[in-house]
């Protein structure tokens, strides 16, 4: 009788060793959630820190002209009337958003391939 219910309880530990290890809710499904946890939460802090850009962004064009005055001349080639237009086939600015947004696809609507160089009256860009 005690042969037989030795045999029982290390039947019972196993299958309890193998529910632990391998079984639904195992030690093995815990590292593969704890590495899907490790996965999104890199992907959460890369979009937290581009909607803090985004939420700046925002407000900046709010409360001020010049961020609105930047987005129209990048993005739609707008030009003051105290300047002049002058406009060099095949060079790209250095420093255009637009030329960062071509590289993603297609370009924004309305803008040439380049981005127009504008000169104002004073000789400054």
């Amino acid at each position: 009788m005690l042969k037989w219910l030795a045999v029982v309880l290390i039947a019972l530990l196993g299958l309890l060793q193998y529910s632990l290890w391998l079984g639904e809710g195992g030690l093995r499904e815990l590292t593969h959630i704890r590495a899907r946890v490790d996965t999104l939460a890199a992907e959460t802090e890369t979009l937290e820190a581009r909607n803090q850009r985004l939420a700046a962004e925002v407000v900046d064009l709010k409360n001020g002209l010049d961020a609105i005055e930047e987005r129209a001349r990048s993005d739609i080639g707008m030009v003051r009337s105290d300047e002049q237009f002058f406009w060099v086939p095949g060079v790209e600015a250095e420093d255009s958003p637009v030329a960062g947004r071509e590289g993603a696809g297609l370009p924004p609507a309305g803008v040439p391939a380049t981005p127009p160089s504008v000169i104002s009256e004073e000789g400054r860009p």
